[in-house]
């Protein structure tokens, strides 16, 4: 091949017609295509550079008023993790200013019993700063090299949420729901592998505290040929929900409050404290139970949340902006159908709830139960309006086996 039929690989322009053309392997390239593209690249990086993420962050008492809006009570959680938001944030922020003192990530600890509103807090905190949030169970999580996820699936969740924006998976939260499951399982270490347990404790503990780590974009071992995104912990917030049923005993215990034989006299600091124990549980209590210290360390922030009252349960029917009330009156006009329930059937119905122990998801099952019927043969009908009376919920409770609910003491 003479030289005036080289031609460029990328443009088809001649030999002759440039100043330089480079031979590769099974091609050529020009120095104006090689220019162009040097172009491209420095546009490139200089427009990653520019696109900052940033968070629109209000002050603690803007983020607790968003919060009433849609979680009824937990005075003391919402302030907590208003004020640990508030300052992640700002943490972030003053990275970016480059400043001498380096602030420390105010990760999570929420303990409260189930159906309290633990989930629904990250999510409502998320909707608010408009950063992605990932939910995930610790359940699921094992050792590597074990049946069930590695933890760093726990980040895949979260470059999918981000819509793999890494920038913007690196500013977003990440919601460990159930990590009380993964206690240690007795106090002496075992000699044996603890796979759902301790082990994954210890392979959470670098995750928490900022770290880079090589991401599967899908998931863990079921995609073994995909390549890695690299994903930095550093400005993730995690947030720690757990039940953790049964610390009430060990509360109990460091408060001297448990009944020993057979003529003990109950000690008692308040006359509530045996049904909201709760409010007394420290790191010591999180460590009897099972979590390691080097993780409690790691989730410095540590807030409880309250059983739900009565009143509180009445107002998770009626008062949020997504109330349960709110969303089947929403159902049914759907279908052109009035819905309206009474007074004495949502305190009938809250009755029920409370009895059953599972908090406010207790609520919404019972409400299944009673309109599943209406749901099921009012589209189909010519009627045009539904009222829910106590006599009514009873009827129909009465038809469905609805004890499997009952929480067993």
């Amino acid at each position: 091949m003479s030289e005036e039929e080289i031609l460029c690989s990328f443009c088809g322009r001649a030999k002759s017609q440039t100043k330089l053309l480079i031979a590769g392997l099974d091609a050529h390239i020009c120095d104006i295509c090689i220019s162009q593209a040097d172009m491209i690249v420095k546009d490139d990086e200089a427009s990653k550079e520019s696109s900052d993420f940033t968070v629109d962050l209000k002050p603690p008492q803007e983020i607790k008023n968003f919060l009433d809006q849609h979680v009824i009570g937990q005075e003391q959680a919402k302030k907590t993790l208003a004020v640990a938001v508030y300052n992640h944030y700002k943490r972030i922020n003053q990275r970016k200013l480059s400043d001498d003192i380096e602030i420390q990530k105010s990760n999570l600890l929420l303990v409260g019993p189930t159906g309290t509103g633990k989930t629904l807090l990250a999510q409502t905190i998320s909707k608010f700063l408009n950063v992605p949030i990932a939910i995930v169970d610790a359940t699921v999580l094992t050792e590597a090299g074990y049946v069930g996820e590695d933890v760093e699936s726990i980040l895949s969740k979260l470059l999918q949420a981000a819509e793999f924006d890494v920038e913007k998976a690196e500013n977003g939260i990440v919601f460990i729901d159930e990590i009380d499951k993964i206690a240690r399982k007795s106090d002496n270490p075992s000699i044996t592998r603890d796979v759902s347990g301790e082990g994954v404790q210890q392979a959470m503990l670098k995750l928490l505290e900022g770290t880079t780590v090589n991401v599967p974009p899908k998931g863990g071992r079921k995609h073994p040929d995909q390549k890695f995104i690299e994903l930095n912990t550093s400005n993730i917030l995690f947030i720690a929900g757990g039940a953790f049923d049964g610390i009430d005993k060990i509360i109990k215990t460091r408060l001297n409050l448990q009944s020993i034989g057979f003529k003990s006299s109950e000690k008692k600091v308040v006359n509530d404290d045996e049904k909201n124990v709760l409010r007394f549980v420290n790191p010591h209590d999180i460590r009897s139970y099972g979590l390691i210290p080097e993780i409690i360390g790691r989730l410095p922030v540590m807030c409880h949340l309250n059983p739900l009252s009565k009143d509180a349960l009445k107002d998770i029917m009626t008062v949020p902006k997504n109330a349960l009330v709110k969303q089947y009156t929403k159902l049914f006009e759907m279908d052109d159908i009035e819905f309206s329930i009474t007074p004495s059937a949502i305190d009938y119905i809250v009755e029920k709830a409370f009895e059953f122990k599972i908090g406010a998801r207790g609520l919404r099952t019972l409400c299944e139960a009673i309109l599943n019927d209406a749901m099921f043969n009012l589209p189909s009908s010519d009627t045009k309006e539904l009222k829910i009376t106590k006599v009514y919920a009873d009827h129909k409770l009465q038809n469905v086996d609805i004890s499997h609910l009952k929480a067993v003491s």
